[in-house]
């Protein structure tokens, strides 16, 4: 009888995701002998058979995959038979350097681990920490890889001899289901007040927790990546406690219902949110609120969308369940990150009784520790494509990788100020962390440490390059300077929009030239002025750029107190108009900044802390201050957000956008300005004027992108920047660039917001090494 062997060498996601048990269930059908181990290099394979048994394995390889693998690479040698072998085996996992491997996301609970729950008979009712190799926590429970249960928060617990039996059974679904428990042998929940004290344990604490929260209270929830603060999200009053507590008086706070039945009453739900909301990532989906709206208006009071994520472990399962019998409407919480505004999400038990316990009136706990805190992913789809819009990429999504043009260096980006991440490269394939947040305090550039030793550690590399924002006062300007001197590595400084336009180009690997239109809030130029409304000229093989033109600069005077207070953006931009006193239309701000409105002229014509800008989200705040929506702002993007809200969509009409001659060019958009000015003295309908604002904001920049795109025989335009997750603009601009011929490139990996800058940067800086070799 003729045999053949063939090594396998596989890389991917193929770790912790039933792959061993997968090759060994297939090696079983096809009747082949041999062997199948985790490696640092991937998971290798040899099997030896007839011709006719080997095919047969091979082809059921690629074909009938767990549900969780992803394979990157699949490496194939023939290999000399050998003798007396007549079976096949799993073999311990080998360590070593230069992993070739990707940890899963942490994934939602499957239906069958669900089925084990909600059946009374088996041991794990009820039981919150159930799992199985095609579910639950991965990536937050990782120290290092191979990813098995000694490098895990699970090493502590050990198992009993019913999960072993489970965990060491190839035809097991819990087969090295490295988070493998059961009541007897894994983690427990206990429930506590504010200061510690113990109220009930285990099974009791989950329903005490749910009578609680259905009397009002606000809780603090250990859950998979950190703590959520959660209350009843049909209740005024605890909506209103929870914000007053949080300091947090407008941002909109997701909602998490048990499942599509509810989430259906709440919000008008499409095919694609729903895939979304039910699939393994399990994000929070912004939707459209249903009318009437039956939980809290303070649960988004600035939007006309909710955002929605039903259960994703199976604690969040049985405390939906239980607090369907605490509520008289819909079974709907609150699950809002657990922290104070600004500071990173909550990790441990002691850290959350300490910064929570002023917040919360109970406190859920457990012991299976969480080694790297990961906030909930938020994502809108658009309309238009079906395509996800991130405004949050976290649980769920990370650590899989974006996979770039081509292989090259290891290059560590590190990202912005303002929702921060970095991303480290590895061949071809770029890592963009977590969302970090806002480096603008010591907790945070902490938790930034800690992602970036975590990251380097996993993925068994070490950056050659660090590249980072061309701003001289950023924290992440400042720690890349140290870790470069750490490392002994070059840091180089690439400008914030020319990085945003790298990122999109990265992701949808693109790398001819290409026009690129970054519309955000604010990025330090290469003038030395604030940018933020810009349509680039990029050139990623050669790393060449040329800002070809920009919005109409005004000041902002008062500096960072403009950005917080919409309403002196409107008065410098009416300044620049000319118009120095009201009209016909009376400013919506007098009453309640008069004295300061007054004193503005002198700050502008002195240009006194009033510095220029470019940017495009300073142009929504100006049209929100102007209109009177919004004087005064508590979040980032709360003008624009009430801009986009009051839209009449029956209006066609659209102000006058265009170009201005100059170097670089100029888009007018103080026109923009001028006509909403008027139709306001002329007593036209806010709804109305925010229509025309948006669509002529458009069509300005479609018509900017077509003449440049003419001049310079240049047909794909990369879409970048914050003011993209405004649904009118991502769903319009690239309607009216493919109207007008061109090929718009948008994000759908990571947020167009400053989330994806690291990327840009990392993408920038591995080209530049591979041009210098």
């Amino acid at each position: 009888m003729t045999l053949v062997r063939q090594r396998f060498t596989i890389t991917g996601q193929v770790q912790g995701v039933g792959f061993r048990p997968f090759v060994y269930r297939i090696a079983m059908d096809s009747g082949v002998t041999g062997s199948v181990n985790n490696s640092s290099d991937g998971v290798l394979i040899e099997i030896q058979g007839t011709p006719d048994q080997a095919g047969r394995f091979t082809g059921d390889l690629s074909t009938k995959l767990p549900p969780l693998a992803r394979i990157v690479t699949l490496d194939s040698e023939a290999m000399p038979p050998v003798e007396d072998e007549n079976e096949f085996i799993i073999l311990k996992s080998t360590g070593g350097q230069g992993h070739s491997v990707l940890i899963s996301p942490d994934v939602a609970t499957c239906p069958d681990c669900l089925a084990d729950m909600d059946d009374p008979d088996n041991r794990r009712y009820r039981y919150p920490f159930t799992n199985c190799t095609n579910c639950g926590p991965r990536y937050t429970i990782t120290r290092s890889i191979p990813y098995d249960r000694p490098q895990t928060s699970m090493a502590k617990f050990t198992l009993c001899d019913e999960c072993r039996r489970e965990y060491e059974d190839p035809l097991d679904r819990r087969f090295h289901a490295q988070p493998n428990a059961c009541p007897r042998c894994g983690p427990r929940t206990w429930l506590t007040d504010n200061t510690g004290a113990v109220i009930a344990q285990g099974d009791e604490s989950l329903r005490r927790l749910a009578a609680e929260l259905g009397e009002g209270k606000i809780a603090a929830v250990k859950g998979l990546g950190g703590f959520h603060l959660v209350c009843d999200a049909a209740s005024d009053k605890a909506v209103a406690l929870l914000r007053e507590r949080k300091f947090r008086p407008d941002k909109p706070l997701a909602v998490m219902v048990p499942d599509m039945e509810s989430a259906r009453l709440l919000a008008d739900i499409g095919p694609e949110e729903e895939a979304w909301l039910t699939g393994i990532h399990r994000p929070i989906v912004l939707a459209a609120k249903r009318k009437p709206f039956t939980l809290s208006a303070l649960v988004a009071p600035d939007t006309n969308f909710v955002g929605l994520m039903l259960p994703y472990t199976p604690l969040h399962h049985i405390l939906l369940n239980d607090f369907k019998h605490c509520c008289d409407l819909v079974s709907a919480l609150v699950m809002t990150s657990g922290n104070m505004s600004s500071e990173p999400i909550c990790l441990d038990n002691d850290e959350a009784l300490e910064r929570l316990g002023n917040i919360a009136d109970v406190m859920l706990f457990h012991n299976r520790d969480i080694l790297i805190r990961t906030d909930d992913s938020v994502l809108r789809t658009s309309p238009s494509t079906g395509d996800p819009i991130f405004m949050r990429r976290a649980r769920g999504f990370v650590p899989s990788p974006v996979f770039l043009p081509q292989a090259g260096p290891t290059v560590l980006g590190t990202g912005p100020e303002l929702k921060c991440t970095m991303t480290l490269t590895k061949g071809d394939q770029a890592f963009a962390s977590q969302h970090i947040g806002n480096m603008s305090n010591l907790e945070t550039l902490e938790f930034y440490r800690e992602i970036l030793a975590h990251l380097q550690d996993i993925l068994q590399v070490r950056p050659e390059l660090i590249v980072r924002d061309l701003h001289p006062d950023y924290m992440t300007t400042t720690l890349a300077e140290e870790v470069g001197r750490e490392l002994d590595v070059p840091v180089v400084a690439v400008q914030h929009h020319v990085a945003h336009i790298h990122a999109v180009l990265a992701e949808n690997k693109h790398t001819a030239p290409a026009l690129g239109l970054a519309l955000d809030g604010t990025g330090y130029g290469e003038d030395g002025t604030i940018w933020g409304g810009e349509c680039l000229m990029v050139v990623p093989e050669e790393l060449e750029h040329q800002r070809l033109a920009h919005f109409s600069r005004i000041r902002l005077p008062g500096g960072e107190a403009a950005v917080k207070e919409p309403w002196r953006i409107a008065q410098a931009a009416l300044w620049e108009l000319g118009v120095r006193e009201p009209g016909r239309y009376a400013w919506p701000w007098l009453a309640d900044f008069g004295a300061e409105s007054r004193f503005l002229p002198q700050i502008l014509e002195k240009g006194i802390n009033a510095p220029l800008t470019s940017s495009c989200g300073r142009l929504f705040d100006a049209m929100a201050g102007l209109c009177g929506l919004a004087e005064t702002i508590s979040y980032e993007g709360q003008a624009a957000i009430r801009l986009e809200k009051v839209q009449d969509m029956t209006e066609t009409g659209a102000y006058p956008c265009p170009l201005a001659s100059g170097d670089p060019v100029a888009l007018n958009t103080l026109e923009l300005v001028a006509a909403a000015l008027e139709d306001l003295e002329n007593n036209v309908p806010v709804p109305i004027i925010a229509r025309r604002f948006h669509r002529g904001l458009i069509n300005g920049l479609a018509d900017m992108a077509f003449n440049f795109s003419m001049l310079l025989d240049v047909h794909h335009v990369g879409l970048s920047g914050g003011v993209m997750q405004n649904l009118t603009l991502a769903t319009e601009l690239p309607r009216a660039l493919r109207a007008a011929g061109l090929i718009p490139l948008v994000h759908t990996q990571l947020p167009p917001n400053d989330g994806c800058i690291s990327l840009g940067q990392a993408a920038w800086g591995q080209r530049k090494l591979l041009l210098e070799k």
